[in-house]
């Protein structure tokens, strides 16, 4: 069993938590159960309502607790425990998780069989779902219209899809080395929410790491396998950051026409979907993350 706070541990398990604090202990529980001791664990509180720091050290007492002022969100928050970690790799692992007992040794394995890799991603299965896939391994990212699958999505998982090399990591469970990211950085926190490890794998991939899926490392995920509710703050950050990843990860003619179709057709498709429905909250949100960039301030976010 897992101590959660080796001396010198390989694996450094970053999870991010904001009002979730009964997600994080069920998790915390799962990786205590796990079959790997070099391991260490660092809770990154987003400014929530309640301290969790208190009760996750009652059952944890050896798991670092890092609360921020503020929300910084998902790439902030993990930047914040990715400046403390020391293990050798570092997986960023979202709190409503729960890992297999053997999820780590593999990926540990994928590292040290491939030196080119610097991110391992493992397979994900719905929680509540059982045995279905959310994720195992994905398409490459089509630079014209930024969209990309997970494989596997829905399908009962019967071991059809083998561990090697993929596209693009799942921000749930993805593992990056600390050679990758003292060559590439750390992700850009300006995204907050939505698309930051899609543009962390681009810049990963582009300081010359591949990314690896690894079948033997199960994480399960609370989340549903319907489509996630609505929300502004969801559309805002959605249509805001769709369009930066573009900006920050392409050049010339493509970025171009990337940004001319999501301007010029998709957005529009959309946002007339959204008023012809009476969705009115969810279309100003979305009108807000198209003008987000015009602001000369925001000039700054790309390459």
């Amino acid at each position: 069993m897992a101590s959660l706070a080796h001396k010198n541990p390989v694996l450094s398990i970053i999870a991010v938590n904001y009002n979730g604090t009964a997600d994080t202990l069920e998790m915390l529980q799962s990786i205590k159960a796990a079959h790997f001791e070099a391991i260490e664990v660092i809770v990154v509180d987003n400014a929530s309502k309640e301290n969790p720091a208190e009760a996750i050290h009652a059952s944890f007492p050896e798991v670092q607790v890092i609360r921020s002022d503020e929300n910084l969100g998902f790439a902030g928050g993990n930047n914040l425990g990715i400046a403390v970690a020391k293990g050798q790799y570092i997986m960023l692992l979202n709190n409503d998780t729960v890992v297999h007992p053997n999820f780590a040794e593999p990926i540990v394995h994928a590292f040290q069989s491939h030196e080119d890799v610097g991110v391992v991603a493992s397979k994900i299965e719905f929680l509540h779902s059982p045995g279905v896939l959310q994720y195992a391994g994905s398409t490459q990212l089509n630079p014209y219209t930024l969209t990309s699958f997970a494989i596997g999505w829905g399908q009962q998982d019967r071991g059809q899809y083998a561990s090697g090399y993929t596209h693009l990591a799942h921000g749930a469970a993805m593992t990056v080395s600390r050679k990758a990211i003292e060559k590439a950085g750390t992700m850009e926190d300006g995204y907050f929410l939505y698309y930051e490890e899609l543009d962390w794998c681009l810049q990963l991939q582009k300081a010359g790491f591949k990314i690896w899926f690894e079948n033997d490392s199960l994480i399960y995920h609370k989340e549903s396998m319907s489509v996630g509710k609505q929300s502004p703050l969801k559309e805002y950050y959605k249509t805001r950051n769709r369009i930066l990843l573009a900006r920050r990860n392409f050049v010339g003619l493509t970025r171009f026409i990337s940004i001319a179709y999501l301007v010029l057709v998709a957005n529009p498709l959309h946002l007339i979907k959204k008023l012809v429905k009476g969705k009115f909250t969810l279309a100003k949100a979305q009108w807000r993350g198209l003008l987000w960039h015009i602001s000369p301030a925001n000039f700054q976010f790309k390459n």
